[in-house]
């Protein structure tokens, strides 16, 4: 990956997609949107659009394993959007272990609104991920 740009990160669901732009000279993200989807398939337009407002170098997408490490139902549904915005979009994706973050999500919501990093737990998500993700490209980095 390039030193400087920006990240769009997914927390995909069936009824919502959570959505953050994270730095990667920062290693900090922020809510972007969430975007309804109907049985896990988003607007594709919004998403596509997304793409080019924020001009990211690189796409990640929470990958809901169950606890001990293995797949879980949604496992394969978020690879399916997964392969689907990388054939979309372009751009070099990663899956990345999203376990526990929409539990910590809620549990710390009404700071994130406060602070102006996420509206929706959903977001949120999405930039526990961004940030996670950031984080360990940064310490492989060095």
């Amino acid at each position: 990956m390039r030193k400087g740009g920006s990240i769009l990160a997914f927390d995909f669901g069936l009824k919502h997609i959570g959505v953050a732009a994270g730095q990667t000279i920062t290693g900090q993200a922020r809510g972007v949107t969430t975007i309804r989807a109907r049985d896990g398939k988003p607007d594709w337009q919004q998403i596509q659009s997304l793409v080019a407002d924020y001009g990211p170098i690189q796409l990640i997408v929470g990958l809901p394993l169950n606890m001990d490490g293995t797949e879980s139902a949604l496992s394969a549904r978020a690879r399916q959007f997964s392969l689907r915005l990388g054939r979309r979009a372009k751009l070099p994706l990663a899956l990345w272990d999203e376990r526990l973050t929409t539990r910590e999500a809620n549990a710390h919501l009404d700071r994130a609104r406060v602070a102006g990093v996420a509206q929706t737990s959903h977001e949120l998500a999405a930039v526990l991920i961004a940030e996670s993700w950031l984080a360990h490209s940064a310490q492989a980095a060095e």
